[in-house]
């Protein structure tokens, strides 16, 4: 199944930005599952999953503004979830569909329980990839470490050590792919060495609606009413274990599962957890 590779222009307060997104799986689909990345990560990340889905959806895997092969915003405070939201909005409207699943990990999920929260939300199933309405002031805090530094590197192979490095809770993979994850997610800058593909700016708006706290949405996720599905890293420092049983038991009371040897976030790159989505989006 080969991936097509589109755009669609949206509106910001500062003008008009462009979204990348990816497409697999045939067009004329009525079944279309969108996945959103996490913070500082890109729409390749689901490469896997969407090859394995697409001969049952047309799946949209969108690089979010200021990520990926997106465009940057000329203000960087606007960076935020309600801008991402607005984003996919324009983004749904351009794939012509009045429904779909949404699968999101950390930031997109956010983003989709943002829009699943809305009255008449095209969201009709919602996967929540290591995330909920309560983040640790410990996860906020490790991912403001890192996240706008903008690290450059000699060669690719010193770009995937700090990846290794900073991303260790993906779990255990391979050596393939960590290559994966990070060709995607690096380009090389107009003096010859290696940087991030994303606006280290996006860490501006982090660090000023963060602040040193816990924080908590639990009002927007008590709002959704489409089924969800709450996947969770057993050794997650992001999603907390009481917060992620809550899930199960309040709001659209979530169905619940978790994935051994992986903290934030699980990436979707082996069958076993691929199957926990397919099993959920695909036997209602």
């Amino acid at each position: 199944m080969t991936i097509k590779q589109r755009s669609v222009r949206c509106l910001s307060p500062s003008g008009l930005h462009r979204m990348n997104y990816y497409e697999w799986g045939e067009r004329d689909n009525p079944r279309v599952l969108v996945c959103v990345h996490g913070l500082t990560r890109n729409a390749r990340d689901f490469d896997r999953l969407a090859q394995a889905l697409s001969g049952h959806y047309r799946v949209v895997c969108p690089d979010v503004v200021g990520r990926g092969l997106s465009g940057w915003l000329r203000d960087p405070a606007a960076y935020t979830i309600p801008q991402y939201v607005a984003d996919m909005v324009t983004l749904l409207a351009r794939l012509d569909v009045e429904t779909v699943h949404w699968l999101g990990t950390s930031m997109g999920g956010l983003i989709g329980m943002a829009l699943a929260a809305q009255e008449n939300s095209p969201v009709m199933r919602l996967v929540l990839n290591d995330v909920g309405p309560s983040i640790t002031r410990v996860a906020l805090q490790r991912i403001a470490a890192y996240v706008g530094a903008d690290p450059d590197w000699a060669t690719p192979a010193e770009a995937v050590a700090y990846l290794r490095e900073i991303s260790a809770p993906f779990g255990s993979l391979s050596e393939a792919q960590w290559l994966e994850l990070t060709e995607s997610s690096i380009r090389q800058r107009p003096d010859g060495r290696w940087g991030f593909r994303y606006d280290p700016r996006i860490a501006e708006p982090f660090r000023a609606a963060f602040g040193d706290g816990d924080i908590s949405l639990w009002p927007l996720y008590e709002a959704i009413r489409c089924p969800t599905l709450a996947i969770r890293g057993a050794d997650s420092d992001l999603l907390a274990c009481d917060t992620w049983q809550r899930m199960g038991a309040s709001g659209p009371r979530a169905e619940l599962a978790e994935i051994s040897g992986v903290g934030h976030a699980p990436m979707f790159l082996s069958d076993d957890q691929i199957d926990v989505v397919r099993n959920f989006l695909l036997h209602a």
